[in-house]
């Protein structure tokens, strides 16, 4: 079908600004600094991640990224202070996977967990491993489950906190092993090895930050990694599927780049691009895995989806645990 040239003009024009548009907001974005919000103190793995990601990408970006620590709720009070900001670009934070917890252990929050942001990229990932005292009398995770079975309640594990990955990834591994551990809480990773060391508690989830140096020093074992792949760092060390046969047990955190929702795709695109390109640069990628992290870009709909799938996950675990909401 052949249209009038008339017809045609008339189309190219009404197509021309919205055409112009697309590309102008990605050639103009940024023209002033961006703000990277995180919920925590600095010195932590989230602000140190987003320090090192601020100063490779501001050199791409043409702008400068500065990090703002918001501290409070458990990293809720910077997540609240992003998801009412504009949705231009220019206010993101960098969020730890304690995130898709918010939805499963607050009884309200300012914002819906996954709805309220557009999420960028996925960072770094970083693995549990199933950590016990050096002079354990369990060898692998498959003595300390039947041991556990034998004796429900009695086993002691150590968490960073109610409602923490190291607290509901346990209840997690009990519920689908069939098994019941006593929780003992502490107040952050570092108090937790610290009981591990001592052998106030049996076991415990622990990062690699810790766990790695522990265990090669000689301090601590690994029994398994509570993922769905070993780590290159400890590659002796079975997963959780391998050691006990639970299917699709993958606890792990990550960091990752989110801003409010609504922010055109040109500007979530072009961040993404320098997420990627960041993480691609051999220094940077040295700074992530230093603390036991896997660099692991990627694109916006599997962040988000990634969230949304654990959301779920921890819901349920909250749930059938009968973990007290804050």
């Amino acid at each position: 079908m052949h249209l009038p040239t008339r017809t045609i003009m008339a189309l190219a024009c009404g197509l021309l600004p919205f055409a112009a548009s697309v590309p102008a907001a990605a050639q103009d974005y940024p023209n002033r600094p961006i703000r990277i919000v995180v919920g925590f103190p600095p010195g932590g793995g989230v602000d140190s991640t987003a320090r090192v990601m601020a100063a490779e990408m501001s050199k791409h970006l043409g702008q400068s990224m500065v990090v703002e620590n918001k501290p409070g709720a458990a990293g809720t009070l910077g997540a609240a202070d992003v998801a009412r900001s504009a949705p231009d670009g220019y206010t993101i934070m960098v969020t730890p996977g304690g995130h898709a917890i918010f939805g499963a252990m607050f009884k309200s929050l300012p914002f819906d967990t996954v709805k309220s942001f557009d999420w960028i990229s996925n960072i770094v990932t970083l693995s549990f491993f199933v950590m016990v005292p050096a002079n354990s009398e369990f060898k692998t995770l498959a003595d300390l489950v039947a041991k556990a079975k034998a004796e429900p309640g009695k086993l002691t594990y150590g968490s960073a906190g109610p409602g923490s990955t190291h607290h509901l990834g346990i209840e997690l591994l009990g519920a689908r092993a069939g098994a019941k551990f006593l929780h003992v809480p502490y107040r952050g990773d570092a108090p937790v090895i610290t009981a591990l060391l001592g052998s106030e508690v049996q076991f415990a989830l622990a990062t690699p930050t810790q766990a790695i140096s522990n265990a090669k020093a000689g301090k601590l074992r690994a029994i398994a990694v509570a993922a769905n792949s070993r780590h290159p760092a400890l590659p002796d060390v079975p997963t959780v599927e391998q050691a006990l046969g639970i299917q699709n047990y993958d606890v792990r955190t990550w960091f990752a780049m989110a801003g409010p929702a609504g922010m055109p795709k040109p500007v979530v695109d072009r961040l993404n691009a320098e997420v990627r390109k960041a993480v691609a640069v051999p220094e940077v990628r040295a700074r992530l895995t230093g603390s036991g992290g896997e660099p692991a870009a990627g694109t916006s709909d599997a962040m988000r989806e990634r969230v949304a799938r654990e959301l779920a996950t921890w819901t349920k675990t909250v749930e059938d645990a009968g973990v007290p909401k804050n």
